[in-house]
């Protein structure tokens, strides 16, 4: 190719040149044929891409082809329920349902209902209408030492900054959120204005950063938190140990993002590279977490406070949990992540590998609290691809008291699923600072998309509740999903998680499941203890069984 190239690039120049001699006003034709032949020149030379360097001009469409591979396959080739992250069927009922459309579906289900993984609720004979029902469920946040608890919608905005969303995106989440009665969670990169500017419910999530409540070298300012935390638009603090998309990851912002406008509402120098690390500095033990939470409930002036975390290392939860009966502190709320990531860019092993997910990490926040005696100071958000009326009810089921939304609100807004969130070029204005791009957004008309989305899918929650028998959310349990494992096994949640009493974890024997957790966990440390693990441990910590001891009977 790289001689046929030569020679058609030859044979270009000499007719372009024949005709203009011939006819001047031809010698135009290098307009043309000019860039093409330096362009190829270039490509001959140039020593960084194989492909180019063997086909020059030509193989620049494999670049082509690769930008466009996306959107062609959306759209021309993956079927209604094959795509990932979130597949056709899933995301069209979003945007029906933002744009007040006809959401039902003819003809059956698309899904495979005997392929495993398949799910569905046990409904009842008893059924109730749901026009009896309250149509707008809600949860009250907070603890024995809260001073101002926050009744919740059971279906809130899930943290995303100001920066990895545009301010026509910031605004018009906020206010679907002041427009259905939601909360709206900030992300780690502060309280921008236009958080502030519609006026929505929000909860302040505070990262290892500490943006907008930092000193200037990255400690945290208790005064410029008390500031902030106690204005009437802030309704609950949440402090990220953890998210799903890339769990035990820090971040940097480069400096060229570092605007004087960021630089403003995250507290840190304009023009230079800020640091997200991995890990607080605040504190660095599970007692030190606890007496965190106490002192910004304290200087919030009494506001729930809680927090979000990835379930990375088992014992360390347990480590947390003894914490709180050691100092009798409990946070109001602790946001559980699944691992299978959400808006966050994050490098693929992160996103892919790293953290547990939702399902089975919900169960396990919920059992051990139990078991410690601590759910009924603290509520469950779970936070992870909850989409759907089903979606809340399956989390709900399985301990969860309510649940946030990310790219579910993105859909609404009408993200497309371009999977350009990293790249500052996304089409339609969400993800991305691009003033020519984000004036694609208008927030007039996607702040009420936002609010439909909401309330339709609370909806669909509660019409689910009715045909289970149910009046309130709190009512579910495990039992009510069930869960095809094989062609030949179904086994409901119960099964695939069973509970354990109230309190089994404050004194021996332990359930067996959970007696490897116990033995690597201390309140004084996140790190696990010396305890040799053995085979045997690791037998007894998987299987679900109520304890050994009945094992042995």
């Amino acid at each position: 190719m790289r001689k046929a190239f030569i020679a058609i690039a030859a044979f270009l120049v000499a007719l372009t040149i024949m005709l203009g001699l011939t006819y001047p006003p031809l010698w135009w034709l290098f307009i043309f044929t000019g860039p093409i032949v330096i362009l190829g020149i270039y490509d001959l030379t140039q020593p960084k891409h194989s492909i180019v360097r063997n086909y020059p001009v030509f193989g620049r469409l494999r670049y082509f082809m690769e930008d466009l591979r996306p959107k062609v396959y959306q759209y021309f080739v993956e079927s209604d329920t094959n795509g990932t992250p979130y597949n056709r069927l899933n995301r069209s009922l979003i945007y029906q349902r933002a744009k007040l459309d006809n959401d039902t579906i003819p003809f059956g289900t698309q899904l495979n209902v005997y392929d495993n993984g398949y799910e569905w609720l046990s409904h009842s004979i008893a059924a109730i209408s749901h026009h009896e029902l309250n149509a707008d469920p809600r949860v009250l946040v907070g603890g024995p030492d809260c001073k101002q608890p926050y009744s919740a919608s059971i279906y809130n905005i899930s943290a995303m900054s100001f920066g990895s969303l545009s301010q026509n995106a910031i605004l018009a989440l906020n206010g679907g959120a002041k427009l259905g009665n939601f909360a709206h969670n900030t992300g780690e990169g502060g309280i921008s204005d236009y958080h502030r500017q519609p006026g929505g419910d929000l909860i302040w999530q505070i990262g290892t950063g500490y943006f907008g409540c930092r000193n200037a070298d990255g400690t945290f300012n208790y005064d410029a938190y008390a500031e902030r935390a106690k204005t009437d638009q802030v309704k609950m603090v949440e402090v990220k140990l953890s998210q799903g998309a890339k769990p035990g990851h820090g971040g940097m912002l480069p400096a060229k993002k570092v605007t004087p406008e960021v630089a403003r509402i995250r507290l840190v120098p304009e023009g230079k590279d800020v640091l997200s690390p991995p890990a607080h500095s605040v504190f660095s033990t599970p007692i030190e977490l606890l007496q965190f939470v106490k002192k910004l409930r304290d200087l919030s002036d009494g506001k729930p406070v809680g927090f979000k975390l990835c379930i990375g290392r088992r014992s360390e939860f347990y480590a947390i949990c003894k914490a709180m009966i050691e100092t009798k502190i409990y946070p109001d709320f602790i946001t559980v992540d699944g691992g299978e990531g959400g808006t966050g860019a994050a490098p693929q092993e992160f996103s892919n590998s790293v953290g547990m997910p939702l399902r089975e990490a919900v169960a396990f926040v919920y059992d051990v609290l139990v078991g410690f005696d601590l759910k009924k100071h603290i509520k469950i958000i779970a936070s992870g691809k909850v989409a759907t009326g089903f979606d809340l009810v399956k989390n709900i089921a399985l301990g969860a008291d309510m649940c946030n939304a990310a790219r579910g609100m993105m859909f609404a807004l009408g993200c497309i699923q371009a999977l350009e969130c990293n790249s500052n070029t996304c089409p339609t204005g969400v993800a991305t600072q691009d003033p020519s791009l984000m004036k694609g957004l208008v927030v007039e008309d996607k702040r009420v998309r936002v609010k439909n989305f909401h309330n339709l899918t609370v909806a669909s929650a509660v019409e689910l509740l009715g045909a289970a028998g149910l009046r309130e959310p709190n009512q579910l349990s495990r039992a009510y999903i069930n869960r095809r494992l094989s062609p030949s096994v179904m086994q409901s949640y119960l099964e695939s998680f069973p509970y354990i009493p109230a309190g089994s974890l404050l004194k021996t024997p332990y359930p067996v499941r959970f007696e490897l957790g116990m033995a690597l966990s201390t309140a004084e440390s996140f790190a696990p203890t010396d305890y040799k693990v053995s085979a045997i441990d690791y037998a007894h910590a998987n299987p679900y069984v109520d304890s050994i001891h009945e094992e042995g009977q």
